[in-house]
């Protein structure tokens, strides 16, 4: 019987470009979506904008500076022992506009010095090659993803980065979260269809028949960099990426049970069958009939998703929710999209629910499904972290939410779970995609940054810092 991690499991933490990187116009790099996206709050969503807004704070353009401090940062990373280090590329880094010929060789050096020094202390990169971030001006021009044209850009860009990076990075994954195509709020996040639109990216006017497309270029994209990756450089491993909404009946009553597997078919299964299995699923012809919505595919597509499957299959997972068609509850907010109050469970300062026990249970599910190896590739909790008078951060709450998800992954590994590794979200704290503020802190280091822009940017390691060290030390049998 297995009785806990494998040997080599890969411990680390996790970030994305748009909201840690920061330097949006340093070294040559173009404007990206989220350049446009205003500061929010969780009662005031955030703006996009087609122009800079002088009177507006846009928290990417500095976030938390990784930009000017990564050899900082990384070593404070390998000082709490990470195995690996999951990170984005900036697309309009290497290609400005996405349209370019050939690539800008200072971001392309940018990202060579920062994959030299996580190699210095032994730490693997896991790098998303599109992270919620796309060339504005593909926006401009193609409608963000809804855009054939945009496949051959980002392939483009990918192969750049293989040639560039084969003996530095191993471990690719292809879309953040591609499953937020499903949802409107995905127009902005991981789409670019936003063309000419200003407003919150709550109230974007969404088009089912548009999104549904763009998603469908995207699918074909990330199978083209599988295959081109499979073909040329075998000792890669590529990832798809999901935001795994788990959703519970909130009664036993049929119609409650019915509903739910529709969520949980379209919401979270969609993406991963057409990734994994190489196909549409079945479920989906009735969903696109009954909502108006007909794929404009090429000859070839169809075979293309065949052939470029992924190898192994990560998630991010923060909570859970229920659904009812029979029953009124409070709604709660999540990750994407909220749901109904489950009245088993307590939430987090921002009103998500905190659910263990859901993590193995989601991972017996997804192995079940797929039987390839799985990584938890973002977990943790926003909270309001503050610095108190003797200079520390004193994140209990995180530790305890770290270590009950923590015990849960054990449980799945011991239920027969191929579980890889675990990047717990924003291990140093960056700007929050949903909202554009950095008071949902989710890192155990600290960053001096405030929701107005003020800030040193001084890292302070937080309680949870020294608490995962040693659960790394310990390769997970340590979490008092």
């Amino acid at each position: 019987m297995i009785t806990g991690f494998c040997d080599g499991f890969l411990w680390g933490g996790a970030t994305a470009a748009n909201q840690f990187e920061g330097g949006w116009d340093a070294g040559g790099k173009g404007v990206s979506v989220p350049d446009l996206c205003t500061n929010g709050s969780m009662k005031n969503p955030k703006r996009i904008t087609p122009r800079m807004d002088p009177q507006a704070y846009y928290p990417s353009h500095e976030a938390a500076d990784f930009y000017h401090h990564f050899r900082e940062d990384i070593r404070l990373l390998a000082e709490m022992g990470f195995k690996v280090f999951r990170l984005s590329i900036a697309w309009t880094r290497i290609f400005p506009t996405g349209m370019e010929e050939e690539p800008n060789e200072a971001g392309l050096a940018f990202y060579d010095q920062v994959f030299d020094e996580c190699r210095k202390y032994g730490i693997e990169p896991l790098v998303t090659l599109s992270h919620y971030e796309m060339p504005y001006a593909l926006v401009e021009k193609c409608n963000g993803w809804e855009g054939r044209a945009c496949i051959d850009y980002f392939l483009r860009y990918c192969e750049t980065l293989f040639i560039r990076y084969q003996g530095k990075v191993k471990y690719w994954l292809t879309f953040n979260e591609i499953n937020a195509g499903t949802m409107p709020m995905g127009n902005v996040l991981s789409l670019g269809t936003v063309k000419g639109y200003s407003g919150t990216i709550m109230g974007f006017p969404d088009n089912p028949q548009v999104r549904y497309q763009a998603l469908h270029h995207q699918f074909l994209a990330s199978a083209k960099a599988v295959k081109l990756a499979h073909e040329r450089y075998p000792e890669f491993r590529m990832g798809n990426m999901i935001c795994f909404l788990t959703t519970y009946p909130l009664t036993c009553n049929p119609d409650d049970l019915l509903k739910c597997q529709r969520e949980m078919q379209m919401t979270n299964w969609f993406c991963s069958d057409v990734q994994v299995r190489g196909a549409y699923p079945y479920y989906a012809e009735r969903y696109f009939a009954e909502n108006g919505i007909q794929i404009q595919m090429e000859e070839g597509d169809l075979q293309l998703l065949k052939e470029g499957c992924v190898d192994f299959y990560t998630l991010s997972y923060y909570m859970s929710n229920c659904v009812s068609d029979t029953q009124e509850a409070e709604i709660v907010g999540g990750n994407l999209g909220g749901g109904l109050k489950n009245p088993y469970l307590q939430a987090s300062d921002w009103g998500w629910q905190i659910d263990p026990k859901g993590l193995r249970y989601t991972l017996n599910e997804i192995y079940g499904r797929y039987q390839i190896p799985l990584m938890v590739v973002e977990n943790g909790l926003g909270a309001l972290d503050k610095l108190e008078a003797d200079g520390a951060v004193h994140d209990t709450y995180r530790i305890d939410y770290m270590r009950s998800h923590i015990e849960q992954m054990l449980e799945a590994v011991k239920d027969g779970v191929d579980l890889m590794g675990y990047t717990p979200w924003g291990c140093i704290d960056l700007v929050s995609a949903s909202t554009g503020e950095m008071t949902k802190r989710y890192g155990m280091i600290f960053v001096d940054k405030y929701d107005d822009g003020t800030g040193t940017l001084e890292r302070v390691r937080k309680d949870s810092f020294f608490w995962y060290k040693k659960v790394i030390a310990s390769n997970g049998r340590e979490l008092d």
